[in-house]
């Protein structure tokens, strides 16, 4: 099994256990529902590679958290202020805190992580670790 096929079959079990349960971020007296960030995970030759987009949030206002095997993505959209009441047409928009979990698979090399924003682009670079597929180990009689 490839190196993707395992994130995507550890992505899949990670999607079960969250979609069952419903996150709520306090919110002064009150509770508001926190979104869900939608991310695109790849891999190159030597990276994982982590995207969304995040247009309006700046990368200081970003919570990036690595624990264990868990990458933790949070933030917030804030939604701008209306200069006078108005009426909507659509509000698609999410505004509000948001969240991403993403189980990693083995085989990356955690402690140099690197993230950026551009051009309301976030992107997180984790490099795989090079590690021998095969050890082959000689025993001997004593």
């Amino acid at each position: 099994m490839s190196f993707l096929e395992k994130f995507k079959k550890e992505l899949e079990v990670e999607e079960l256990k969250k979609s069952s349960t419903k996150k709520e971020t306090p919110k002064q007296d009150s509770f508001e529902t926190e979104g869900e960030l939608a991310v695109d995970v790849y891999e190159t030759k030597d990276e994982l590679i982590i995207q969304s987009t995040i247009a309006g949030v700046k990368a200081e206002d970003l919570d990036i958290s690595i624990e264990n095997d868990i990458i933790t993505i949070r933030g917030r959209r804030n939604k701008p202020k209306q200069t006078e009441e108005c009426k909507y047409f659509y509000q698609e928009c999410y505004w509000g805190p948001f969240s991403k979990q993403i189980v990693l698979p083995e085989g990356t090399n955690r402690t140099k992580t690197k993230a950026s924003v551009k051009d309301g682009i976030f992107t997180l670079k984790i490099p795989k670790s090079k590690r021998k597929k095969r050890i082959n180990i000689k025993a001997k009689d004593k």
